[in-house]
């Protein structure tokens, strides 16, 4: 599709590296290799269109490449929030520093901070097409969706997909290779987002515990699917999910536990990552897995 193009930039502080973000793995995001841009499609957080942006790290700053229109300083603010790169990361340095598990794990990634998900909007919709099946699958059907009724960019030479929009969605009577019963979700949450319930300013504004309780009202919403789309659409940095248990895994093993950690024990171990226990809970997740665990326990 032909769109307008234009340039923003992000400034960074602390440590980042864009490659540890593109390459993390999250949701429908699967590259394999990095070739120094991070391409995203996605649906502006107002809704009102889609958008492609190339994403290239610079000196201190992460330069944007945006294909498509709406407001480009909003466009901007959901980049940094989906790349993690409006945050201190020179607070975060200074948490992990404080922990001697954070320390090995910071020392192996410096750079390393969590990708979310475009929106609360495409999270709930990411959970419908992936519920009961493999993530490879649902990032298939995904694609498919969105290439069929969204909007294709071309970025840096690939194109990228966005999902449709809510009243793209609600057009649909059938997805191929979704079952039929799906159909009633993807419209319920695409009226929640024309409703603004799934508005990212309303859901932070909002305890986090309650705004998981409010999006569990959608169908095909449970627990763990409300954790990801208040948790890691918002871009919230310091809520303790339960619900992951590869993060519980993780906390097990290099943390020197012989046993599970019950909820009680990961609150007292998380509360040495405050203000950034969800950034310590994904990365000892995605960069934990490269470390042996302490020999000593």
């Amino acid at each position: 599709m032909s769109t307008s193009i234009r340039t923003a930039t992000l400034p960074l502080t602390g440590p980042y590296d864009l490659r540890e973000v593109a390459l993390m793995g999250f949701g429908h995001r699967d590259e394999s290799s990095f070739d120094g841009v991070m391409r995203l499609a996605f649906c502006t957080d107002a809704l009102d269109t889609q958008v492609g942006v190339e994403v290239r790290q610079t000196e201190g700053a992460l330069a944007l490449t945006v294909h498509g229109d709406g407001d480009l300083g909003a466009i901007s603010a959901q980049v940094a929030r989906v790349v993690s790169a409006d945050q201190d990361g020179d607070a975060w340095s200074a948490v992990c520093a404080a922990d001697p598990v954070l320390t090995r794990v910071h020392a192996e990634a410096p750079g390393f901070r969590p990708s979310n998900f475009h929106s609360p909007y495409e999270a709930a919709v990411w959970a419908t097409l992936s519920a009961r099946r493999s993530r490879r699958q649902g990032i298939g059907l995904r694609q498919r969706l969105s290439l069929a009724h969204g909007a294709a960019f071309e970025l840096a030479g690939r194109t990228e997909a966005a999902l449709p929009l809510p009243h793209q969605l609600l057009a649909l009577d059938a997805v191929p290779g979704l079952p039929a019963d799906r159909i009633p979700r993807l419209h319920a949450i695409a009226r929640a987002a024309q409703e603004s319930l799934l508005d990212v300013a309303r859901l932070t504004a909002m305890d986090p515990a309650e705004a998981m309780a409010d999006v569990q009202r959608l169908p095909g919403i449970g627990p763990f699917y409300s954790a990801l789309i208040v948790i890691r659409a918002c871009g919230l940095t310091d809520v303790l999910s339960t619900q992951e248990d590869h993060s519980r895994a993780a906390v097990q093993s290099l943390y020197g536990l012989d046993h599970t950690p019950s909820d009680d024990e990961l609150a007292r171990i998380s509360e040495a990552w405050r203000p950034f226990r969800t950034w310590a809970a994904v990365s000892l997740r995605a960069v934990g897995s490269r470390l042996s665990p302490p020999a000593d326990g």
